[in-house]
């Protein structure tokens, strides 16, 4: 089948649909092509182009030069993956599937079956095996991975963390024996149970019950208050023209 031609609204469709991501077990690393499904991918391993170049690594090394090929693109994908993982998530875990589609967004990344590793869980094994990372199994996201850092950057601030854990776990020992000495200066009567003077201890405990019910007859108070009256002596005016007039009439029969 002929190839669409530029401009023509074939061309444009097939644009379209080479934009997103494709699988991966469609590309060609050797000619750094994308395929969009098993029949392009196919149509591709059979062209001319491709056959060329397949033979042409052949021709040059023969198995050493493919493996030479295969070791180069091994290189770089670690490269490449480790590089991501240490700028994005520094030594925090992430999930290794999670990570990887974050990798293979970039659709000029150097894809895994063009390495020598058959898979990400291989890939992952070995990453734990050399110490390039940490690994561990999570029931949510299965393997997850950390970087490991060994710049002499993080080496003083694993030692400074190293130094302050240590510095607490000698002042919560030193805490510790003070707290036991004073416990065992204390006099053992402060220890003992307190009884009252007086009091005999038979060795059963007696139960003192508290009622706290409302009485039934409800006592009232009645004050009687007798308020005593006061008689106040009342003194009548003198009328001083009766006076006038019985003095005169005392002093007319005196002169009579």
């Amino acid at each position: 089948m002929a190839k669409a031609e530029f401009g023509t609204p074939k061309y444009v469709a097939n644009q379209m649909k080479a934009r997103g991501l494709q699988k991966l077990r469609h590309y060609c690393q050797v000619c750094e092509k994308q395929c969009r499904d098993d029949n392009g991918f196919k149509c591709h391993v059979q062209s001319e182009s491709h056959t060329k170049k397949v033979q042409q690594l052949a021709l040059e090394g023969g198995d050493n030069k493919r493996k030479g090929k295969v070791a180069e693109f091994s290189s770089q994908f670690l490269k490449d993956f480790i590089h991501l993982l240490r700028s994005g998530h520094g030594d925090k875990f992430v999930g290794a599937n999670r990570f990887y589609q974050e990798y293979i967004q970039d659709k000029q990344h150097i894809h895994m079956n063009a390495t020598r590793w058959s898979s990400l869980t291989v890939f992952v094994a070995h990453l734990g095996k050399e110490g390039l990372c940490r690994v561990k199994q999570d029931d949510a996201e299965g393997l997850m991975i950390a970087y490991i850092d060994r710049s002499a950057a993080a080496e003083r601030r694993r030692k400074e963390a190293q130094k302050q854990m240590r510095k607490y776990t000698d002042e919560e020992l030193a805490m510790r024996q003070l707290e036991e000495k004073i416990r065992a200066k204390r006099p053992r009567e402060e220890e003992a149970p307190l009884v009252p003077l007086g009091a005999k201890n038979t060795g059963e405990d007696k139960r003192v019950s508290v009622s706290l019910k409302p009485a039934t007859e409800a006592t009232s108070v009645k004050l009687n208050m007798k308020s005593s009256h006061k008689k106040i002596a009342t003194v009548k005016p003198i009328n001083v023209f009766k006076k006038k007039k019985t003095d005169q009439e005392a002093g007319n029969v005196q002169s009579g």
